[in-house]
């Protein structure tokens, strides 16, 4: 750094980068622009400590922090300059919001003699981003830069995990601080522990449980807690089940494990916690995507007794009624249910060994599937493959589309954050996410699974894998069409087609153009050795695979969904 302690004359800007450094940050994503120049300056001093990242557009930009955010559990920074690219960058911020994920964006703003008069670009970000993110603020006093940052990385890591948002103004950010300015400290976020008391009562409702089930879900738990967790289930003799894209908290080749409860869900799943007696929900809101459009439990009263437990005092009755409640952190949580007697568990042997073979019946990619046997790429076979030969701590990532049904619901997950992907929904988050986390977890496997409408959202981040040379796998399901779209356009107005069909690019073509590998895969036979040869690689590779626009779902194809 430039300065070890704050001398006379020090900048706004380095005051900034300090807190930045003091607080832990290893590395920040950005799109160069000039109403943050003194902060870039700034950031030249710390190059040691922090890997600053240059996207191509800020929709990446922000989603690359929020994966970070994601996959480390702390606070994914970004920069952006004002007007246009903190409109372009708040996708990334809803989807850390829905998704409870730890981020702090900033956004370079005019001159504070210039707010009020629509200067150049001028935004009011605390309207804008209001209900995006946890908390929005605007730093016009350079005096004030530590308390701001302080206050940002407690607000999004405490409770339920989310963005935060402080605008820059930039002649703020190039004013002189005294000789005595403060040394900045890190944030202290707090620990909350699950209460005694309760604790005791969820114990005989176990001990007293026939039919119980535990869901898993949300953001704040460690590779520790997810042991514990784990311990708990086969103690209690639990069926346990995890959140739309939260399947990485609970190994899936484990017994207890009875599949994901998310879109698509297993039927035979939603009928056994809908029959349960007792729900164990431990981190997951329990949102429309998890509860199957809210149909899952009956809102506000459940017939089950449901057990919420949620980092988030506002999440535990925020749609459901409790029968009892848990405001804490989840490593607290996990550890302190892996304590508990397990008492009168032999009786629910059955149970378990029931959910588990609902989950290995319909988990099998090789099942009598017609979707998945469309076409010259078998997709089916594909899965199976994958299972195999995937590396055990590699980090897959996905954007939306229908293409992530087969990945949800053949893909076994068995490493704790290994996988990303948004629960709010966004196109464009796999190829961001994945050069995120591949910068982020450098010794790890990363594989980016998209569609060509997904990947065309933010496919000019290539340009940043190739410029800060970061080698991910990217297998790239091209049907040439909005699929998610068309299968709800056949459901509903069949025979209608209308704007879902897609001119793509030569996609194996454009890899190249950007000096990285790209390769297309038209039969299944080729697909096998195009993946060994893309995690053996030095550099990004994209694998292309045509899919036939009929292969839609793996249990129905296109003509199915319409002729039904």
């Amino acid at each position: 750094m430039r300065h070890s302690g704050m001398k006379k004359n020090t900048q706004a800007a380095q005051s900034l980068v300090e807190c930045l450094v003091a607080n832990g940050t290893d590395t920040a994503f950005c799109v160069p622009g000039e109403s943050y120049l003194a902060v870039l300056d700034a950031l030249c001093d710390v190059r040691d400590s922090i890997k600053l990242i240059t996207c191509r557009q800020e929709g990446g930009t922000a989603t690359m922090a929020e994966a970070y955010g994601k996959l480390t559990g702390r606070p994914g920074v970004c920069f952006v300059t004002r007007g246009p690219g903190a409109t372009n960058a708040s996708i990334g911020v809803h989807t850390a919001f829905q998704d409870s994920s730890p981020m702090i964006m900033f956004i370079g703003q005019v001159a504070r003699d210039q707010f009020d008069r629509e200067a150049f670009q001028e935004v009011d970000y605390r309207q804008m981003f209001g209900p995006l993110c946890k908390w929005v603020a605007e730093i016009r006093d350079a005096d004030r830069i530590p308390e701001y940052i302080n206050r940002a990385y407690h607000v999004a890591v405490s409770g339920r995990p989310g963005p935060v948002v402080l605008a820059l103004p930039e002649d703020m950010l190039v004013e002189a601080l005294p000789a005595n300015h403060v040394t900045p400290l890190p944030a202290t976020p707090p620990k909350a522990a699950p209460d005694q008391t309760t604790l005791n009562k969820l114990a005989e409702e176990l001990a007293n449980a026939e039919h119980p089930v535990m869901i898993l879900g949300g953001h704040g738990w460690t590779r520790e807690a997810v042991e514990d967790i784990q311990q708990f289930a086969e103690k209690q003799n639990l069926p346990t089940g995890c959140a739309f894209r939260f399947q990485d908290l609970f190994d899936n080749n484990h017994p207890n494990y009875m599949g994901d409860v998310g879109i698509g869900i297993n039927p035979k799943l939603f009928k056994r916690i809908q029959g349960a007696d007792l729900i164990l929900n431990v981190g997951s809101r329990l949102g429309e995507m998890t509860s199957s459009g809210y149909s899952l439990l009956d809102i506000p009263f459940p017939k089950q007794k449901l057990v919420m437990v949620h980092t988030g005092a506002e999440e535990t009755g925020h749609v459901y009624r409790a029968h009892l409640s848990f405001t804490c952190s989840l490593p607290e949580m996990a550890k302190a249910l892996n304590k508990l007697p397990a008492e009168n568990t032999n009786q629910r042997a059955d149970l378990v060994a029931s959910a588990r073979a609902d989950y290995e019946s319909w988990n099998n990619p090789l099942g009598d599937l017609k979707g998945s046997k469309t076409g010259d790429v078998h997709l089916g076979e594909i899965y199976s493959y994958l299972n195999k030969a995937m590396p055990k701590d590699a980090i897959l990532t996905n954007g939306a589309g229908n293409y992530a049904i087969w990945l949800h619901r053949f893909f076994r997950y068995s490493t704790f954050r290994s996988q990303l992907a948004p629960t709010s929904g966004a196109m464009g988050y796999a190829l961001p996410a994945a050069l995120a986390a591949k910068i982020t977890a450098p010794d790890r496997p990363v594989v980016c699974f998209t569609g060509d409408g997904d990947f065309m959202m933010t496919c000019q981040e290539l340009a940043t894998a190739a410029h800060h040379n970061v080698p991910v796998t990217i297998l790239l399901f091209n049907n040439g069409m909005y699929g998610t779209i068309r299968m709800h356009q056949e459901r509903t107005y069949p025979d209608r087609v209308q704007a879902t069909a897609l001119t793509n690019p030569d996609f194996a073509a454009l890899a190249k153009a950007y000096g990285l590998n790209g390769v297309k895969v038209s039969k299944t036979e080729e697909f096998a050795p195009a993946f060994e040869a893309a995690l053996a690689a030095d550099k990004t590779t994209l694998i292309e695979i045509i899919i036939d626009p009929q292969a839609l779902t793996p249990g129905a194809t296109l003509d199915d969904i319409r002729n039904r």
